[in-house]
């Protein structure tokens, strides 16, 4: 029996071992896969998740219930020598532990890309989980609630200050959700008004969506602008001490909330703890059938897909070009090794992976979108129900699917939930308030000589 070894539990890994069970027989091959989480988290509606237009178990699809011949091992895989096939797991009481396979799939995926910053460490928060969309959420509603309380002034305007870091397509649908979710939230809190608002957007380039050709990026930034946002094109974050949010263009201004999306960086994983091949950014040498090597040498029981995989773009005229890393190449490349990795034990030949792009688009906030596919441009509500559409036909398994769309049934009858958890993220701090302090021995001594 092969031992097949899956690293990361992301789009891609997730499809290879779903698809894995159905092509490959129990007696041919055990499947394991290595994943800290025991989920597979829907990253398109993390920017949803904060706006509170879905909840945040509904984006996340379990492991175990999903793949039911599939070994889930918990844990951080820290190094791969293919040369011995072993793999070292940090598993999560800090103990490590060793694996071996026959074949390995790295789908590792990606990490969120930082630079050296003055105080984001203290004050940023990512958005690649279902927790960080969660804590963003909640601070935003808890935000409301204190300025509320308080008269006009610098800390009430602070307290309503958002600050997003990254113009691509997760910066910009997170930052158009808070947008739309703050706007909405002044209709339950009459102390406030339009005018205490501040949300800026921050873009190190002179455009955001590069994703999308040039002019429906300008409506975006356009669009935007109305709903009273400010955008910051060619401008870098220079500091965020202390919360004061200081730009490359001599800008600045306090926040209250920092949300980091400012692209992806290679898995260290990948980039630095592997004997496999790797390019310059830090990512896995892939052929177009997704075995790790080149053209014109194959790197034999090593695969690999998704965001930490160089793969060739066949769709593309430009030699030397790559897939991107977005879902929509994720999910087919993890069905297309589940297929290549079955024929290749079975003695048949693997397919090359071939993706023409459906079209890209982006919530902007509710009832707000942008589409493009080619030079078919859809903006406002109808690209909004795009986007709707076709993330709720991509999100595995029907029971996720039902349940979105009850959810979205459900806002839009009664509205969204505005209730903030921060709280949970402290879940003793009552009963703690509640438990009488145990006096110490020289006290308890003196309370009985006294009596």
């Amino acid at each position: 029996m092969r031992k097949i070894l899956i690293i990361g539990g992301g789009y891609a890994g997730f499809y290879a071992a779903w698809n894995l069970e159905k092509r490959i027989k129990a007696k041919e091959a055990q499947i394991t896969i290595v994943e800290p989480r025991p989920y597979m988290t829907y990253q398109p509606f993390l920017p949803e998740v904060v706006a509170g237009s879905v909840e945040a178990r509904h984006v996340a699809v379990s492991l175990r219930s999903n793949l039911r011949r599939t070994r889930v091992v918990p844990g951080h895989v820290t190094s791969i020598t293919h040369a011995d096939k072993k793999v070292v797991v940090r598993m999560p009481d800090g103990s490590s532990r060793s694996l071996s396979y026959d074949i390995i799939v790295i789908t590792a995926g990606a990490v969120t890309r930082t630079f050296p910053i003055d105080g984001i460490a203290e004050h940023a928060i990512g958005l690649k989980t279902v927790e960080e969309a969660v804590a963003i959420r909640d601070q935003l509603l808890t935000a409301f609630e204190r300025a509320a309380s308080l008269p006009d002034g610098p800390e009430r305007r602070r307290l309503l200050t958002v600050t997003v870091v990254g113009g691509g397509f997760s910066g910009v649908e997170v930052f158009g959700e808070m947008l739309s979710l703050a706007t909405s939230l002044l209709r339950s809190y009459a102390e406030l008004n339009f005018s205490d608002l501040s949300f800026h957007l921050i873009e190190a380039s002179g455009r955001i969506l590069p994703e999308v050709t040039e002019k429906p990026g300008r409506w975006v930034v356009h669009h935007l602008t109305q709903r009273g946002a400010h955008v910051h094109l060619n401008a870098q974050m220079v500091s965020a001490r202390g919360g004061e949010v200081v730009l490359s263009t001599g800008e600045r201004y306090a926040t209250n909330i920092l949300v980091w999306a400012a692209g992806n960086a290679s898995n260290p994983v990948v980039a630095s703890n592997t004997d496999l091949p790797v390019d310059a950014r830090g990512l896995l040498i892939t052929r177009a059938d997704l075995r790790v090597g080149t053209p014109e040498a194959v790197v034999e029981d090593a695969w690999a897909a998704g965001d930490n995989a160089a793969v060739p773009d066949l769709a593309m005229n430009s030699s030397g070009a790559r897939t991107v890393p977005n879902a929509q190449h994720a999910v087919r490349q993890g069905r297309l090794l589940a297929k290549n990795v079955a024929a290749v034990i079975r003695g048949e030949l693997p397919r090359e992976y071939l993706h023409h792009s459906l079209g890209t688009v982006a919530t902007l906030g509710m009832g707000h979108g942008v589409f493009q596919y080619r030079w078919i441009v859809v903006t406002g509500l109808l690209a909004w129900f795009m986007h709707r559409g076709y993330h709720v036909l991509a999100v595995p398994t029907w029971s996720r699917k039902v349940r979105v769309l009850m959810l979205w049934v459900s806002a839009f009858l009664f509205g969204r939930d505005i209730v903030s958890l921060e709280s949970v993220q402290q879940p003793r701090a009552a009963f703690l308030r509640a438990v009488p302090p145990v006096p110490r021995e020289d006290e308890s001594t003196e309370t009985r000589r006294a009596s």
